[in-house]
């Protein structure tokens, strides 16, 4: 009976190594009540744990997220961690992996291991039980069907004028000194074609009955609406499940399209990560990765004209994407919004120019391409896009 008891408890060892020491600097901020908690939690008392998981969630959004005392991060992974050991304990698989999600999309670094862990374990058993009840029906399609590219038939839903001026220069597989002396040091785009051929991904993210079983019951968070500068956009927490049949009924909800946008999906999901490779060029220059982001969508998701402070490297797995460039010495032309929050942001929408309100936009030079399936798309810091 004993060994059987043991078998039903998920294994946190940074969590009951790090317990004591985390609770008192939870202590020293002022935590009082949530320390009663989780200390009733540890002891088996799931309502406690609910309750502790309660009070760190009010901490994380007290204030702006990069307010938010790291403490109070690691605080709700520690809370996300004894709920779902309940969860667990009572056969609870799929209630027990969302709380994980949660700690994994919103808690801190210190017990990411144990997350990790939990996660893998339970992905493990969930996926077994699901192959049992063959629960998944075979998808009657891929994700995107392959077509053929027809230019007149695109030029429909892009903004006016595109494809119609200078386009982003396509090259195969270039060497890492000829990237870094034309593309890098000048700051001049570039598309990469045939370097992603070898990556897993090609072929399995097309499969829905992949994405399914590796990533159906993972939690992810989505935004709904047109886009971020609307007024009814807003952010959503479903299962990857549920975001892949708003994707098979055109991507649409009641409140508009649902799209997975600039989040680490690869550090939450590993089997996601296993099926990608980061491109050498990341890595010319000698400075550092800052992040590997997923964006996710149905056709027709549209990203604002806007401005990242940083390079990037956009690998196009599934789909078609447009993008178009701005040079940043027309950032005035463009007409930034004023808002702190939105300062990289135009106000111009590009499906809809209002010539009256920014009469300097329509006459701006700019440059832009199709980005087509298993192709590198590479900006400097110095370009506005719009996807």
């Amino acid at each position: 009976m004993y060994a059987a008891a043991v078998a039903d408890q998920l294994s946190t060892p940074i969590l009951d190594a790090e317990s004591s020491n985390l609770l008192q600097s939870i202590s020293s901020h002022g935590g009082y009540a949530y320390v009663s908690m989780a200390t009733l939690a540890a002891s088996g008392d799931f309502r406690a744990a609910e309750a502790a998981r309660e009070m760190a969630w009010e901490q994380l959004h007290s204030g702006p997220w990069h307010s938010v005392l790291p403490v109070w991060r690691d605080a709700y992974s520690m809370a996300c961690l004894h709920v779902a050991k309940f969860h667990y304990r009572n056969g609870e698989l799929k209630d027990a992996l969302r709380v994980l999600d949660m700690g994994l999309i919103m808690g801190g670094m210190l017990l990411r291991k144990d997350l990790d862990s939990a996660v893998e374990i339970i992905s493990a058993k969930t996926r077994e039980n699901d192959d049992r009840c063959e629960s998944f029906e075979k998808s009657e399609h891929n994700l995107a069907p392959e077509a053929e590219f027809d230019k007149v038939e695109v030029l429909q839903f892009l903004p006016a004028k595109s494809l119609s001026c200078k386009t982003v220069v396509n090259k195969s597989a270039p060497s890492m000194e000829a990237f870094l002396r034309e593309h890098f040091l000048c700051g001049s785009p570039v598309i990469i074609s045939d370097c992603m051929t070898h990556w897993p991904a090609r072929k399995k993210w097309n499969d829905m009955d992949y994405l399914k079983r590796v990533a159906g019951d993972r939690t992810v968070p989505v935004e709904v609406g047109k886009n971020y500068l609307c007024q009814e956009w807003k952010q959503e927490l479903i299962t990857f499940s549920q975001f892949l049949e708003r994707i098979q009924s055109n991507g649409t909800s009641s409140d508009g399209p649902t799209y997975l946008a600039q989040h680490p999906l690869f550090d939450q999901i590993n089997e996601l990560r296993d099926d990608i490779c980061i491109p050498d060029y990341c890595f010319v220059g000698g400075g550092e990765l800052r992040s590997v982001n997923a964006w996710f969508g149905p056709a027709g998701t549209v990203t604002p004209l806007h401005h990242d402070p940083h390079h990037n490297i956009l690998a196009q797995v599934v789909g078609k994407k447009y993008i178009r460039l701005y040079p940043a010495s027309l950032c005035e032309e463009l007409y930034p919004h004023g808002e702190t929050m939105l300062f990289n942001s135009s106000q111009v929408d590009l499906d809809n120019i209002d010539e009256k309100e920014f009469p300097k936009v329509h006459d701006l030079e700019f440059l832009d391409c199709i980005l087509e399936e298993v192709t590198y798309w590479w900006s400097d810091t110095g370009s506005s896009a719009v996807s």
